[in-house]
């Protein structure tokens, strides 16, 4: 088979979280221990910093990987979903998994998957066990898929874990409630293994952390606690950060290249992760500038407030519940002077009368579908939307061309609403095009 034909026989032959939502989650670890002892446990062979968390898990895990690379570790890493190629799901120091690679792993364990037909997600964590295994990295940088105790990932023993924030997602499998979703989450935390959560939320989800890592004497750090940072300018490029370690005289400037406020509270989380990881491995001040400051270059991030045009300024960004899109509105208010254009497109499980409710009422919104078996289709987004001021055009590409032909030059087009409608923008795969000619 190719590339194209085996992605397309695992797309159709297993469930897909994409495609067919709660049904493609499997409720236990069975497949994926099942699968890791047909490889001869791969995983056991490797070092992993394990993260979870509402949003944010995903540039944490590339901020990490960014800063470990840096420092001279041949640094794995693994994030889901893709919003391009399937390989960018696997990486190593920035650098994709071959296509090679995936024909030759279904091809060696077609048997195995025909019989057993694991989730699509349980067969890539597999995957990337063994990839990251015969690639003898030094350590692995692995994200969550969903939730954390039944997560396909949660079979391996980290030697840091990370929990980035608690919001609302996914209820009908995670809980209806913080509480419920927080317990899902603390499920990756591991007897005598520390972990850091990034953000405090209230005193009740907090306690859930405070209770799952005192039974399992974890040491619990909250980076709020210890660290406070503040941003001090940003333009197109980079964000200037001031640093400061609470209680002590330790102040630290530096830059990033993923834009977007919210960066600040993942930062918290990250720089916590590299103090533990200084322990075991040689990390200088250096390399967490460098790293911090150099992600999208070292790592191949795409879709984090990412500019994809400059006039009119048109800002693509993944953010898709109810806590990310709140932050991602937050920093687009401070544009006060310039006029909003939404391109936004919703799964239909979402909360989308909820999500809606946070947008400003008065801004012109353009509704598209998202690339998705599971898209709200635009009849119903007209029933939900008849207050605003939108139009509807099916394609996200489309929507983007018309709104630009529209715009003025300092208006600000912003593109999100899901992951899906992100992915199918082309400058987008165009910069994936270039970051990967980098490499």
């Amino acid at each position: 088979m190719t590339y194209n034909e085996t992605i397309e026989y695992l797309y159709s032959l297993l469930p897909v979280f994409h495609r067919d939502g709660k049904k493609a989650f499997k409720a236990d670890l069975s497949n994926t221990i099942l699968l890791c002892e047909h490889l001869e446990n791969p995983q056991k062979n490797l070092k992993f910093i394990h993260i979870a968390g509402t949003n944010g898990k995903g540039s944490s895990s590339h901020y990490i990987a960014s800063i470990l690379s840096h420092s001279g570790l041949k640094t794995g890493l693994y994030t889901s979903p893709h919003l391009v190629d399937f390989t960018e799901r696997f990486k190593i120091d920035g650098k994709e998994m071959s296509k090679s690679f995936v024909i030759n792993f279904v091809k060696k364990n077609i048997t195995l998957i025909n019989t057993l037909k694991p989730s699509f997600f349980e067969l890539s964590v597999a995957m990337a066990f063994q990839y990251f295994k015969e690639s003898k990295v030094d350590i692995v940088v692995l994200e969550t898929g969903l939730g954390g105790r039944l997560d396909s990932t949660n079979v391996i023993n980290p030697i840091v874990s990370l929990i980035t924030n608690i919001g609302f997602d996914h209820k009908d499998i995670l809980g209806d409630t913080l509480e419920k979703i927080a317990f899902e989450k603390a499920g990756i935390i591991k007897e005598n293994i520390p972990v850091v959560v990034s953000e405090r939320t209230n005193q009740t989800v907090d306690l859930v952390f405070i209770e799952k890592a005192n039974s399992l004497n974890a040491e619990l750090i909250f980076a709020d606690d210890i660290f406070e940072i503040n941003q001090i300018d940003s333009n197109v490029e980079f964000q200037e950060l001031e640093i400061k370690k609470l209680n002590s005289n330790y102040t630290k400037f530096l830059k990033t290249d993923l834009l977007g406020a919210y960066q600040l509270n993942n930062l918290k989380g990250v720089i916590s992760i590299i103090e533990i990881l200084k322990k075991y491995f040689t990390i200088t001040e250096i390399d967490i500038s460098e790293g911090i400051k150099n992600v999208k270059k070292n790592t191949g991030l795409l879709g984090r407030w990412q500019i994809i045009n400059q006039k009119p300024v048109i800002i693509a960004d993944v953010a898709h519940n109810e806590h990310g899109l709140k932050q991602t509105l937050k920093q687009l208010s401070s544009f006060k002077k310039n006029k909003i254009t939404f391109i936004l497109g919703f799964l239909a499980d979402k909360d989308v009368d909820a999500i809606l409710t946070l947008f400003p009422q008065e801004a012109n919104f353009i509704f598209c579908k998202p690339n998705s078996l599971r898209a709200l289709d635009l009849e119903t987004l007209k029933l939900k939307t008849i207050h605003l001021n939108s139009i509807f055009i099916e394609n996200v590409n489309d929507a983007i061309d018309f709104a630009v032909k529209k715009a003025a030059q300092n208006e600000i087009i912003y593109v999100g609403g899901s992951t899906f409608v992100v992915s199918d923008i082309k400058k987008l795969k165009n910069a994936s095009k270039k970051i990967k000619k980098v490499h």
